[in-house]
């Protein structure tokens, strides 16, 4: 079964010819090679494009390796990348003729050099290159960077809910359910069964995920990270800091270990789009708050095989899902600050925060969001909008619940709607 990633696609169609090298990051086994070698393949073959000017090549794949000399297993052996002389030459005798030839080339960051190779594409005026990459290595900052301005990044998520739901054969009620719990990894999502999809999901962290972070960044003490992974994973959406988790290993582990080393854990986590950090965002202030810090999952599936699937708060998930929709749909992410000071019973004034749990931006854009799971009665409701009606600027405020109801606006100009109606209604924010 095929599962369209049609708006992943068009971002590449878009991109097609533009000067750039095309660099598709995300989590390993969220579609970026599907994406590129199959869905993007054939729009070139229906584009008229002739089959043997599009060149793919997988840095990870045996058989590609063999064809320019190279053994997957004794790179493995000798801990090094590809050898990029091999790979021009190979790429050179295939260029031959007229016209305009794509490069699909996918696991880039397992080739050696691959930064000045790239580089050499880039002054070639019949190449257009499209790259995939699995680790942060490749993220925008460094893509600028190493590609002088010419790298163009199109992120990739796992599956989104409106995806999912492509090819889910039950209702939107407990489509949600079954993707809070078992995420959007695709192979996943097309497992049958909720056994089949737990097994697949535990032996994917383990021989996927883990595996990749403690190889590339030569980690020693696997325990110790795994560890943090499971305080993480029990934790999603709450406020955090390489200190606070130091010293959540001394009491609960009687570890030693240092600010220093979680952090640099947290960036390996980081790096391979496993997790991702919002800061906290001082509304009135109008400026970010070092720390602490919100973690969320990339694929709630991996966060809950990670615990072996006992802890599933549907308010924590909703959350996390709500963070990972807006991510997908291009907006920066953060957390909402508003400091007050009111007096008590007594006439003391006593500071407190407030918390937005999203505020979100998009080029002039922006969006207040709180994330409600149920609001029973108008005390629960006042509770929630509470921190919206501290925030002076007249940008759209939204509590989005996961209550059946109709999408409307308050009193006080503040939109209701629905969790179901978020997912699947890209628009729904604007109406």
């Amino acid at each position: 079964m095929e599962i369209r990633r049609d708006f992943y696609l068009d971002k590449l169609i878009k991109r097609k010819n533009n000067g750039l090298i095309k660099v598709i990051t995300g989590i390993r086994r969220c579609g970026k090679s599907y994406l590129l070698n199959n869905l993007f393949y054939h729009h070139l073959l229906e584009s008229g494009i002739d089959a043997d000017h599009i060149i793919r090549f997988a840095f990870d794949s045996a058989d590609d390796l063999y064809l320019i000399g190279e053994s997957l297993i004794q790179i493995e052996k000798e801990k090094r990348g590809v050898d990029p002389e091999k790979f021009m030459a190979y790429i050179r005798s295939k260029v031959v003729g007229e016209g305009m030839y794509y490069l699909l080339l996918d696991e880039i960051q397992m080739l050696d050099c691959f930064e000045a190779v790239l580089n050499g594409y880039l002054r070639k005026d019949n190449m257009d290159v499209f790259v995939t990459g699995s680790n942060a290595k490749l993220l925008s900052k460094d893509i600028a960077t190493e590609f002088a301005g010419r790298g163009d990044e199109v992120h990739m998520y796992p599956l989104s809910f409106a995806e999912f739901m492509t090819v889910y054969t039950g209702d939107k009620y407990m489509g949600l359910s079954e993707y809070m719990m078992y995420g959007g990894i695709p192979l996943v999502v097309l497992r049958e069964g909720a056994n089949d999809k737990a097994v697949a999901l535990q032996n994917m962290f383990n021989e996927i995920y883990l595996r990749d972070i403690t190889k590339r960044n030569r980690v020693k003490n696997i325990g110790e990270l795994e560890d943090l992974l499971n305080i993480l994973s029990s934790a999603i959406g709450s406020l955090t800091n390489p200190e606070k988790l130091k010293n959540t290993f001394k009491t609960v582990k009687k570890s030693r270990i240092t600010s220093a080393t979680i952090k640099k854990y947290l960036d390996y986590f980081e790096d391979s789009f496993l997790i991702e950090l919002a800061q906290r965002y001082d509304i009135k202030g109008k400026a970010y708050i070092e720390t602490p810090k919100k973690y969320y999952f990339s694929d709630l599936g991996l966060r809950n095989a990670r615990i072996n699937f006992r802890q599933f708060e549907q308010t924590h998930s909703m959350e996390n899902v709500i963070y990972n929709e807006l991510r997908m749909r291009g907006y920066s992410v953060d957390v909402g600050v508003i400091p007050i000071a009111e007096r008590d019973q007594d006439g003391k004034v006593i500071r407190k925060q407030l918390e937005v749990d999203f505020v979100c931006n998009l080029g002039s854009s922006r969006y207040y969001i709180q994330s409600a799971y149920s609001l029973p009665d108008e005390a629960k409701r006042t509770q929630e909008i509470r921190p919206f009606r501290k925030i002076d600027d007249s940008f759209k405020k939204i509590v989005i619940t996961k209550d059946i109801v109709q999408p409307y606006y308050d009193d006080y100009g503040i939109l209701t709607v629905n969790i179901y109606d978020f997912l699947l209604d890209p628009q729904i924010l604007e109406k």
